[in-house]
């Protein structure tokens, strides 16, 4: 086996509407097609691959199943997603990676699922 590349993360929502609205208007994936399941959900997209599911109707389990801490997006456009995110209300923290010198923003879905924003190192943060 050979691993060849990363297919998707799947959270659990709360809000199915509050999650497409985040996903989609405040991150900017695509929502596109998803197969009819038998349960609500929805399916973001980057270009023509699937990288995030999003399932609904179900109850988040107690205790919350695995471990993995976020999950971390390419992206572009450092100052306009900080004024987006401004304007929004939504509280995020802006970090630069040493050595590689990436600009992060991290913040919470309103799930509570931490989601991280990577951005080119030559990209100029909001004054």
């Amino acid at each position: 086996m050979a691993i060849t590349g990363m297919n998707h993360f799947t959270i659990i929502a709360r809000d199915l509407e509050e999650t497409r609205r985040f996903y989609g208007d405040v991150i900017g994936l695509a929502e596109g097609f998803r197969p009819d399941l038998g349960f609500p959900g929805a399916w973001f997209y980057v270009g023509d691959q699937w990288v995030l599911h999003v399932v609904a109707g179900r109850a988040v389990p107690e205790p919350p199943a695995g471990v993995i801490d976020h999950m971390a997006f390419s992206a572009t456009g450092l100052a306009a997603t900080q004024a987006k995110l401004k304007s929004l209300g939504l509280p995020h923290r802006l970090i630069r990676q040493p050595e590689t010198l990436v600009w992060q923003i991290f913040l919470t879905d309103p799930n509570g699922a931490k989601v991280e924003l990577d951005f080119a190192a030559d990209e100029a943060p909001a004054a």
